[in-house]
């Protein structure tokens, strides 16, 4: 009776130990990026994106704070507002440059009444890096007789499968239509659709 007994228990933890070699060796995940096959893990290959690729964004940007002719302006003083809406093509040429396209109509509201007050055709090139910033050095041709550049610092702060948000301060500088030189600060969000 002690040897059945006996028997037992040993059977008993050997396959408690059996039972904890095999889920100790299931437990281990393998990861997104790999593929288990015949015991071994291989590493998935990720796909280069093709180049050129095209991507389209909308956004709005905001006038923060304007300085011209020695006076600072903040939007959204003295009853007045002032909300632009640029969309645009980005035409990637590689990971780390591309050019883009840029339209920007422009809504001023003042005094109770609202109207399209200017349209600004903005095109400039991208220098791409690491993390999702990026630095845009923009022209600009305004329909209101005014042109410049604007250097953009963008920055991508969310991604999903159909679309990245952005966020970007832009500063514009202004010439020209007998107005002294403006320097501005702006805010922009947005998103681009991968």
């Amino acid at each position: 009776m002690n040897k059945k007994i006996l028997a037992i228990i040993m059977l008993v933890a050997v396959a408690g130990f059996m039972h904890q070699h095999v889920r100790g060796q299931t437990a281990k995940e393998v990861s997104p990026d790999s593929i288990k096959y015949e015991g071994a893990t291989y590493q998935k290959i990720k796909p280069k994106p093709a180049y050129p690729k095209v991507v389209a964004y909308l956004s709005f940007v905001t006038p923060l704070e304007t300085l011209q002719g020695g006076k600072f302006t903040r939007n959204f003083d003295h009853h007045t507002a002032s909300i632009g809406f640029p969309t645009g093509i980005n035409i990637l040429y590689s990971e780390r440059f591309g050019f883009s396209y840029e339209f920007i109509p422009t809504v001023k509201a003042s005094n109770g009444s609202s109207k399209m007050s200017n349209l600004t055709f903005h095109p400039g090139t991208m220098f791409r890096f690491d993390h999702g910033f990026t630095i845009i050095t923009r022209l600009a041709f305004e329909t209101s007789g005014r042109y410049g550049f604007t250097p953009v610092f963008n920055q991508v702060f969310a991604r999903s499968r159909a679309v990245n948000y952005f966020v970007a301060a832009s500063l514009p500088n202004r010439f020209g239509n007998s107005d002294p030189y403006a320097i501005g600060l702006n805010l922009q969000l947005g998103f681009t659709f991968n």
